[in-house]
């Protein structure tokens, strides 16, 4: 997987986000705290994202996917990866 960014925005106690950027335009938000889906299990939640900003409209999800495992979270990033390069 080759990413063009990766960073961390918060890494606390509990509290884990970060966002990956992708050479096709996307970038994906992984998260686990208190409130997100699966969070309190220690399970991650990911969520689309094109130019900084959540889309709903992608093959890979409708929504952001919560309760996942790392490979969970590995299989999720592969798909957005591989998106096309998006249109304006």
């Amino acid at each position: 997987m080759k990413t063009v960014k990766v960073g961390t925005v918060k890494n606390k106690k509990n509290e884990y986000i970060r966002v990956i950027e992708f050479e096709n335009g996307y970038s994906a938000s992984i998260i686990s705290h208190d409130f997100s889906y699966g969070g309190d299990q220690g399970l991650f939640e990911v969520g689309v994202l094109h130019d900084g900003i959540l889309v709903y409209d992608t093959p890979v999800t409708k929504h952001t996917i919560g309760w996942l495992d790392f490979a969970g979270v590995a299989a999720i990033l592969k798909d957005i990866e591989e998106l096309p390069v998006r249109k304006a």
